[in-house]
């Protein structure tokens, strides 16, 4: 066998991670200058500039509103985040007149937001990998009228308000209607069908309380 130097192997090593480390600098570079330009074309608010790890898929009905505060992070590249994401941030307005408002300083990673009327983020709110929010059924539940009505006026809607500094856990699936009280934490993939009280813990399918913060 040849002789192993290991030096020249730590040589090689400290070249390939500094390699790797400037590659996804240029990366994030590139993603925040064209994606910020994507937003701004499309007519998405912004406060401040997001931080793009990744390209987010972005639909924006006529005459409804995506609003992203300052500070906020979209993470849609597996390279990212401990976690990986199984696809890319989604973020899509459904009807005309329905919104999706994210408050500054909030995280997304891998995460689906659909609206067709309204979901509202707070400020300092934490969205695990894979999360899912919708306020709508996407389809009546009728099984005479579930493939072929395209009445959107009979599914059922209502609203989805995730206060201030909540952490919603990797995997979880917020369904419509529901309210999450500041400071909750939902617990890794959670089905919340109702609302969760401020300061509390919630886990399970459907999601219950478990605890509170102390």
């Amino acid at each position: 066998m040849w002789p192993v130097n290991r030096n020249a192997i730590m040589l090689i090593k400290n070249v390939f991670m500094l390699a790797v480390r400037v590659r996804n600098a240029l990366l994030t570079r590139w993603w925040n200058i064209s994606g910020r330009f994507w937003f701004q074309i499309n007519d998405i608010d912004m406060d401040g500039c997001p931080t793009f790890y990744g390209y987010p898929i972005v639909t924006l009905k006529p005459r409804s509103r995506i609003s992203i505060g300052k500070g906020v992070i979209l993470c849609s590249d597996s390279r990212f985040t401990a976690l990986g994401v199984s696809k890319p941030v989604i973020i899509r307005t459904l009807r005309p007149n329905a919104s999706i408002i994210i408050g500054p300083n909030s995280g997304l990673s891998g995460v689906v937001i659909c609206a067709a009327e309204s979901v509202q983020i707070g400020a300092n709110c934490l969205l695990g990998a894979n999360v899912q929010i919708f306020d709508t059924d996407f389809h009546k539940i009728e099984p005479e009228n579930r493939r072929y009505d395209s009445s959107p006026e009979k599914i059922r809607c209502a609203p989805v308000i995730i206060e201030d500094n909540v952490f919603v856990g990797t995997g979880s699936i917020i369904m419509k209607g529901v309210r999450i009280g500041r400071d909750a934490v939902i617990g890794a993939g959670a089905i919340v069908t109702k609302d969760i009280p401020a300061g509390a813990i919630a886990a399970g399918n459907p999601a219950k309380v478990i605890g509170k913060l102390q």
